[in-house]
């Protein structure tokens, strides 16, 4: 007997397998989420950083490291800004 197979019928006295199986489907359906998010999060960064090349130039390496550890809010907010705004400045105003 496998020693997480031995767990979960302590854990789960009765049907270890019913709860394991419970258990196992919430994690693969976190992980998935977790990994839609993190897709999202990269598309956006890569997204914006375009965005930014494409209206001003070679982007300084300061404002790649910041887009890329941007949560998804202030990606969004800079997605924004972006289509309006006549310099860098005006795309990070008052961020971070």
């Amino acid at each position: 007997m496998s020693s997480i197979q031995a767990f979960t019928e302590e854990a789960f006295p009765g049907d270890s397998k019913q709860y394991a199986s419970r258990f196992a489907k919430e994690m693969i359906a976190k992980g998935r989420q977790e990994g839609r998010q993190e897709g999202e999060q990269k598309g956006e960064v890569k997204l914006l950083l375009r965005l930014l090349g494409r209206r001003f130039g070679a982007l300084p390496n300061w404002i790649v490291e910041k887009v890329t550890v941007a949560d998804q809010s202030v990606l969004e907010l800079w997605g924004d800004r972006v289509l309006d705004a006549q310099s860098l400045d005006d795309v990070f105003m008052g961020e971070g």
